[in-house]
């Protein structure tokens, strides 16, 4: 388990997720994009909590170790959608072209519904 501190406070999530919003925010950084994950985690009083992150340029997120005896909060979707977006983006930065959906604008239309605009 890591603690994922995002713009002063502090979440108890798994360690693979708190990597990938780490990779993912830098990804997204680099491209000038920004997008939103819906994470689930303990929050400082140990409650479980659902947070929606938004991701863009110059959104301080850090991930350190944690000791702790507390399961993995349940993140499967959202780190597959967040492996598939650094994949695309990448695939993105060499010229390969992405298979955008009709009508949709951004590399970066999400799951929930929204659709953020990059800009280059």
């Amino acid at each position: 388990m890591m603690n994922l501190t995002f713009v002063n406070k502090s979440l108890l999530v798994g360690d693979e997720v708190a990597e990938l919003v780490v990779k993912y925010a830098a990804t997204l950084a680099r491209s000038g994009g920004a997008d939103t994950v819906r994470l689930m985690a303990y929050g400082a009083g140990g409650d479980e909590v659902q947070a929606l992150l938004l991701l863009s340029q110059g959104t301080p997120v850090m991930a350190e170790t944690s000791h702790t005896d507390k399961p993995e909060p349940d993140n499967r979707d959202i780190v597959s959608y967040m492996r598939q977006r650094v994949a695309r983006t990448r695939a993105t930065s060499v010229g390969l072209s992405l298979d955008l959906q009709p009508g949709s604008m951004s590399v970066f239309e999400d799951d929930y519904g929204y659709n953020f605009e990059t800009t280059a």
